[in-house]
């Protein structure tokens, strides 16, 4: 009499697959009766698992090269649809060299490094005659560039990097000093002409006279008595402005944080309201 062989694997089933460790098979011993069939009960090597269902999902595309997928243009044979996402450009106008730095002139190469520390961006990079590292700000791509060209030069290095990245003007935020604000006073403002700021004069020249882009603007006061302004930018801080202008940095870098994750409108109404260090004593 030949015995019926009746096998369970309780992993077989997909609500134990992931809780339970597989069983032993267990083999019974049955009698046989002529009008019963054997029982085969398939083991988990025998059942066919279905693949889970393709979703399709979506991730953002970071066009950092000069030319990149058109917004919503594609998609993969994984399913993946993918939107290309222009990068921000943010510059900070200075000087390069030891003898510049902590200068007056150079508090637009000064909040740059500020940016890169606190968003955890490498500057290690060199092209378009600029120092320049890639990252995100929030969700945000981002490239900060500090160009070397010296200040009266600017836009040989920001015309050319504009041009390769295709970046929309409205996406390119200029960071310098303005001697016609108060010490350590920020303002940002949407467009406008360089005010007499060789740098921007620079900027503006090579972006074929367009000045529809942003910029924050950093207040280093006027120089005192009938001191030259070409001095005065190129003196150092007292410790005392040193203090004051960390705090403005940390001011600008949240203004920045708002402007490219809330808008402009937000941003500015952040950067006038909010006081200098000495304001708050």
């Amino acid at each position: 009499m030949p015995p019926c062989l009746v096998t369970h694997h309780l992993s077989s089933s997909p609500l134990f697959f992931h809780h339970l460790r597989p069983f032993s098979t267990i083999t019974t011993s049955c009698f046989s009766f002529p009008s019963f069939k054997t029982l085969s009960i398939p083991t988990l090597n025998q059942t066919r698992l279905l693949p889970p269902r393709k979703s399709k999902r979506m991730t953002q595309v970071v066009d950092f090269s000069s030319s990149g997928l058109s917004p919503g243009g594609g998609g993969d044979d994984d399913g993946t649809e993918k939107i290309s996402k222009k990068p921000w450009l943010i510059v900070g106008l200075g000087n390069p060299g030891r003898k510049y730095n902590g200068t007056r002139h150079n508090v637009g190469f000064e909040m740059v490094d500020k940016i890169a520390e606190a968003e955890g961006i490498s500057m290690n990079g060199a092209l378009f005659k600029a120092l320049f590292g890639k990252g995100f700000i929030g969700d945000v791509p981002v490239i900060l560039s500090k160009p070397q060209t010296f200040m009266n030069l600017s836009g040989e290095s920001v015309g050319p990097m504009v041009s390769y990245y295709k970046i929309p003007l409205k996406q390119v935020l200029l960071i310098y000093d303005d001697m016609d604000l108060p010490f350590a006073k920020l303002r940002l403002l949407p467009k406008g002409g360089h005010g007499g700021h060789n740098g921007m004069r620079s900027v503006i020249d090579r972006l074929k006279g367009s000045r529809d882009f942003p910029r924050l603007r950093i207040g280093i006061g006027r120089p005192p008595g009938i001191m030259d302004p070409v001095n005065f930018v190129l003196r150092p801080f007292t410790r005392q402005e040193r203090e004051e202008l960390d705090f403005t940095f940390e001011n600008g870098l949240e203004a920045l944080r708002i402007l490219l994750t809330e808008g402009f409108n937000k941003s500015a109404t952040f950067v006038n309201s909010v006081k200098s260090l000495e304001e708050l004593r």
